[in-house]
């Protein structure tokens, strides 16, 4: 490993330690201290590195699980929500995030603006080491309950806040006993976003009825596939599937089949943190 990934291990490092500790004291002698980095020269390196202070990356951090229960829980409460994110007070909670977002809690919780959100978490890619350990696997053909998104990729929030309100009001693909899959037809990196298609999926055991949320029925076919886990946040998944296209496939001498790469939601936000989260990516094969 050169010097240079030895550098972004750290930070990797660093960067899942404050994820999984942000209810927590994170003081730059803590901080500094989990990746062996001067205290004296730590804010500086981190400034350097991230593009914005640590006490700035801290915040977004606990902002932005705040802000997927405001909109994924909303019978958790604002209050329970500040506190639990590791501000001092409601009041504390509220401000940061107004400043940050332009709309108070309770505004984001009722019509999230996700487009200057997201504007917000645009930080300099990290290097990631990641193994590609990847398997062949029979895929049986599963039905489907699909919310068709369609449209820029920054608004996918919205459309899965609706699938997230059609799997709770109706029960018709509880979490616990249903595959969550996102089947991706286009990459959002070269496809103009008002044509970007992306469809957030709960497996069923029969046909569902007609909803107000535009849920519909479909069916993923069974064959072959290549499968390789990304481990992580799910905006950084791109540094999976690249390396699977880009240095897998080529080697593999195996030829894809006409269905979309689809991924396997093993767990899922808010509940679980980011660096946490596992997902699998399956590259349907002929």
């Amino acid at each position: 490993m050169s010097r240079t990934s030895q550098y972004a291990a750290r930070f990797n490092r660093l960067f899942d330690y404050i994820d999984r500790h942000l209810e927590d004291e994170l003081s730059v002698d803590i901080l500094s201290g989990v990746v062996n980095f001067s205290k004296f020269h730590f804010q500086r390196q981190f400034s350097d590195y991230c593009g914005i202070s640590v006490g700035r990356y801290i915040q977004l951090m606990r902002l932005k699980r705040a802000s997927y229960r405001l909109v994924f829980n909303k019978l958790d409460r604002i209050i329970d929500i500040a506190l639990d994110s590791g501000f001092e007070s409601p009041e504390s909670f509220s401000r940061a995030f107004k400043n940050t977002f332009g709309q108070t809690p309770s505004e984001f919780r009722s019509a999230p603006a996700w487009v200057p959100w997201m504007e917000r978490y645009q930080f300099p890619a990290r290097e990631r080491e990641q193994k590609m350990d990847v398997r062949i696997v029979d895929f049986k053909e599963t039905r489907i309950a699909a919310l068709e998104h369609r449209g820029p990729v920054n608004l996918l929030n919205n459309s899965l806040a609706r699938f997230v309100e059609w799997r709770k009001a109706g029960n018709h693909s509880p979490v616990g006993s249903s595959l969550t899959i996102g089947i991706v037809y286009d990459d959002p990196d070269t496809t103009p976003p008002d044509k970007f298609r992306f469809d957030i999926c709960g497996s069923v055991t029969a046909e569902i009825p007609a909803n107000s949320q535009g849920v519909i029925n479909k069916v993923i076919p069974g064959g072959r596939c290549a499968v390789v886990r990304h481990f992580g946040a799910h905006d950084q998944i791109a540094a999976t599937i690249y390396p699977l296209y880009r240095d897998w496939l080529p080697q593999s001498g195996e030829e894809l089949r006409d269905f979309p790469l689809y991924f396997h939601y093993l767990n899922l936000l808010p509940e679980t943190p980011e660096c946490d989260l596992i997902t699998d990516i399956y590259l349907p094969l002929r």
